[in-house]
C-alpha cells in the first residue's frame, strides 16, 4: 500500500504534550513558575504543538523566526512556514520574567495549567508590518488584525512541555483527533490519498459538491473542522458538526468521508492561512486541501482565488500536501445541480451563488433554506440553533464581498 505523506519537515511527528509520570512531574513543578495567560488563539497554538499538528515545531517562534515568517515564509532554518506562532505578554510581565527562566501558561477561561515554557528570548515586533505581511492589510475592521494589533507588546520565545488538553477531547470526545490517530485511522482504511476539506462552516451543498468531487480521485475525504474561537455570528463548533454528520449519513458512501476537528482559532488570514491549513493537514496525513473560492477568507481583502493562486507563489517542494484548486460553485436552474464554471455553460441569470455566509444570513433572518442551498437534514439542525438563540445573541450577517455576489 503506498505510504502516506510524510510529516512537514521529513521526520517524524513531534507531538509535545507530556504523558504519564513525566506530566506529573513537570505539573507539579509548575505549580511553583511564574504564571503567563494565554489568548485564545495562543491556546490553540499550543493544543497544536501538543498534538503534532504544528510539527516540527518545539515552542513559539523567535525574533529571527518571526521576522523570516512574515517577510519570505520561511523559518530562520530555512524551512517552509507561512505564519507566525508567537506568544506575547505585557511589558510590565515581560520585564518580570529574565531570559532563560521557567514559566507557566495558563488558560485564559479556566487558569489551568496548559504547558511550560523555556524563555529564550524577549523582543518587540512592528505590528503593523506582521499584519501587513501575513494579512495584507493593516485594516483595524478585519478579524486578524485586530488581534494582532491587541496582543501584547513583548513576544516571548522558546520550546514548551504541554500537559493539558485544554478540554477538546471532553468536549468533542472522538471528533476531536490528533495527527498520530488520524494517519493510523487513514492506515486502517487503507487510504492513501487523502483530501482535507477545511471548514469553518456547516456544509452547503457547494460543500458538499467539493468533497464528493475530490472522492472521485482520491480514496477519501477529511472533513476537518475548526473547533476553536470564530468571528460573531459565526456557528459553534458542536452545531456545525452534527449538521456535517447528517450530511455525511444521509449522501455519501460508507467509508469515503471522516470527521475530524482540530483545536486552533480561525485568522482569517485568506491565502496565507490556506498555506498553514495545507501544512498541517500534511502532519495529519494528508496528500490534499481542497482549496475553493475565498479559502479562509473574510470580506472583500482578498481576491475570490489568490488562496489557489499562492501555492503557485511558493518554491516547489515546500509542502507535500498539495492544493486541490476547485472553481466557483454554484447551483444551476438549468443544468438541474451543481455545477462549475468550467462544468456548466449556461448564464449567471440560470446560477444560484452559495456562500456559508449568504446561508448564515437567512437563517439569522428566520428564513427558509431552499434545497439548491441546503440538504433538508443540514437545515433542520441549523434552524432549531437559529430558533433557540435570543435576540442579543443573533447577531446581523452583513452580505458584502465575494459573500454578496
Amino acid at each position: 500500500m503506498p505510504a502516506l505523506v510524510n510529516p512537514h519537515g521529513g521526520s517524524a511527528l513531534k507531538p509535545l504534550l507530556l504523558e504519564a509520570t513525566a506530566r506529573t512531574d513537570v505539573l507539579a513543578r509548575a505549580q511553583s513558575l511564574p504564571r503567563v495567560r494565554v489568548s485564545s488563539r495562543e491556546k490553540g497554538d499550543l493544543m497544536m504543538l501538543g498534538i503534532g499538528g504544528f510539527t516540527p515545531l518545539d515552542g513559539f517562534m523567535t525574533h529571527g523566526d518571526w521576522e523570516r515568517v512574515c517577510d519570505g515564509m520561511k523559518l530562520a532554518s530555512g524551512l517552509f512556514w507561512p505564519i507566525p506562532i508567537t506568544l506575547s505578554t505585557g511589558k510590565a510581565t515581560a520585564d518580570s520574567i529574565r531570559t532563560g527562566a521557567e514559566i507557566a501558561l495558563v488558560d485564559p477561561e479556566s487558569d489551568e495549567i496548559l504547558a511550560t515554557m523555556r524563555i529564550t528570548e524577549k523582543y518587540s515586533i512592528d505590528k503593523a508590518h506582521e499584519c501587513a505581511m501575513v494579512f495584507r492589510t493593516t485594516d483595524a475592521d478585519h478579524p486578524g488584525v485586530k488581534m494582532v494589533m491587541e496582543q501584547g507588546e513583548v513576544n516571548l520565545a522558546g520550546p514548551v512541555q504541554v500537559l493539558s488538553s485544554g478540554g477538546f477531547p471532553e468536549k468533542y470526545g472522538a471528533l476531536y483527533m490528533t495527527p498520530a490517530q488520524t494517519r493510523a485511522l487513514f492506515e486502517s482504511l487503507g487510504w492513501s490519498r487523502i483530501a482535507a476539506f477545511q471548514t469553518r462552516n456547516p456544509m452547503h451543498r457547494s460543500h458538499e459538491y467539493l468533497a464528493k468531487v475530490a472522492i472521485e480521485v482520491c480514496d477519501g475525504v477529511l472533513v476537518h473542522s475548526l473547533l476553536g474561537a470564530l468571528k460573531p455570528g459565526d456557528i459553534p463548533a458542536d452545531v456545525r458538526t452534527r449538521a456535517i454528520a447528517s450530511l455525511i449519513e444521509g449522501y455519501f458512501v460508507k467509508k469515503t468521508v471522516v470527521q475530524a476537528g482540530y483545536p486552533l482559532d480561525m485568522r482569517y488570514a485568506g491565502p496565507r492561512e490556506a498555506l498553514l491549513h495545507a501544512l498541517f493537514r500534511q502532519n495529519y496525513g494528508c496528500s490534499h486541501l481542497i482549496v475553493g473560492r475565498d479559502h479562509a477568507g473574510v470580506g472583500d481583502y482578498y481576491g475570490p482565488f489568490d488562496a489557489q493562486k499562492i501555492f503557485d507563489e511558493i518554491p516547489k517542494g515546500s509542502l507535500e500536501t498539495v492544493n486541490m484548486n476547485i472553481d466557483w460553485t454554484f447551483w444551476c436552474n438549468k443544468c438541474g445541480g451543481m455545477a462549475s464554471q468550467r462544468t456548466c455553460p449556461h448564464t449567471k441569470d440560470d446560477r444560484i451563488l452559495l456562500s456559508g455566509t449568504k446561508v448564515r444570513a437567512m437563517l439569522s433572518e428566520g428564513q427558509d433554506l431552499p434545497v439548491e442551498f441546503s440538504r433538508p437534514e443540514v437545515a433542520k439542525v441549523l434552524q432549531k440553533y437559529y430558533a433557540g438563540l435570543s435576540a442579543e445573541q443573533n447577531v446581523k450577517i452583513e452580505l458584502k464581498g465575494h459573500s454578496a455576489a
